[in-house]
């Protein structure tokens, strides 16, 4: 009897977990099946596509998967679609580094317990809230002679200028300037926030043994900020490769090709030209990168929290 009692109690708590895990996952379930529908229905739809040469003049003769590697020929013998490729890592690059470091500059610079600091603070974060459709029209009017006040007051002056994004040697640095200004208080919020965890005793002891500024930074603060740098890299790395606001309504992605990243020339083989085939090949290149993109750098990221705890 005692027996039958003990193996009852025992079993109670296990059958519990068992409800538990079932709740748990009968909760979960409706979550998991909405972000397969809107997830992984239209990957694997993007990928299906991509295997045939699709033309929406003639959709149902060309949904075939006769040749289904044809479109990912194709686009190593497109010189347009390479050129793309080196325009969207110039802009990636160029624009992720900018935002690194302004973010970076201001968030040392605000980097204090003041009310008169946390109002600034929160006026730099209104480019990130804006609509990017908003932050483009911003910029198109700050770009055009005719209209913007920043050449008239360079006029003022005496230092006329072109428009920026008419010039082709100017064209991508104007939009990676745009894109620099929306989202470098992205940056500065993760920098700030990880700033303000850095614990005073190191950066005390290191004052008393004479470190200057430079040397806080160095030794001290930067190597506490990495972490956060890599993952802010990591972010905006990735969203960079979703500026196509900015170059629809600033550029077109021109002058000529100077400004056509590879999501905009997929843009225009689908809906200039109908090749939605070619297009969704353009798609999954494009999504293969970023993904390989995002695993190097947490590897990478891994790597280095390992050695430093070694």
């Amino acid at each position: 009897m005692a027996d039958s009692v003990f193996i009852a109690r025992a079993g109670a708590p296990a059958g519990w977990e068992a409800e538990r895990r079932r709740a748990f996952q009968f909760g979960l379930a409706p979550s998991l099946l909405i972000l397969g529908a809107i997830t992984l229905v239209p990957a694997v739809t993007l990928l299906l596509i991509s295997l045939t040469p699709l033309n929406l003049l003639d959709p149902v003769g060309t949904f075939r998967f006769d040749d289904p590697l044809a479109n990912y020929r194709q686009l190593l013998d497109d010189p347009r679609f390479v050129g793309s490729l080196w325009v969207q890592v110039r802009l990636s690059l160029s624009s992720v580094t900018l935002q690194l470091a302004l973010g970076l500059a201001i968030a040392l610079l605000l980097n204090a317990n003041s009310r008169v600091l946390a109002a600034i603070r929160s006026a730099f974060l209104i480019p990130m809230v804006l609509p990017p459709i908003v932050v483009a029209l911003i910029w198109k009017i700050l770009y055009t002679p005719d209209v913007s006040p920043l050449h008239r007051a360079l006029e003022q002056i005496g230092l006329p200028i072109r428009s920026l994004i008419a010039n082709p040697d100017t064209a991508l640095w104007a939009i990676s300037v745009a894109e620099t200004w929306q989202w470098f208080p992205f940056t500065m919020l993760m920098v700030l926030a990880a700033l303000q965890m850095i614990p005073d005793e190191p950066l005390e002891a290191a004052r008393i043994d004479g470190a200057n500024r430079w040397q806080l930074f160095r030794y001290i603060v930067l190597p506490h900020l990495r972490p956060v740098l890599v993952v802010c890299a990591l972010f905006r790395l990735i969203d960079s490769f979703k500026a196509f606001p900015l170059i629809y309504v600033l550029t077109n992605g021109g002058p000529g090709t100077v400004t056509e990243v590879t999501n905009f020339y997929g843009f225009i083989q689908a809906f200039n030209f109908s090749y939605w085939g070619y297009a969704s090949a353009i798609a999954v290149v494009m999504l293969a990168a970023v993904f390989i993109i995002s695993w190097s750098i947490s590897r990478l990221k891994g790597s280095d929290a390992h050695d430093r705890h070694d």
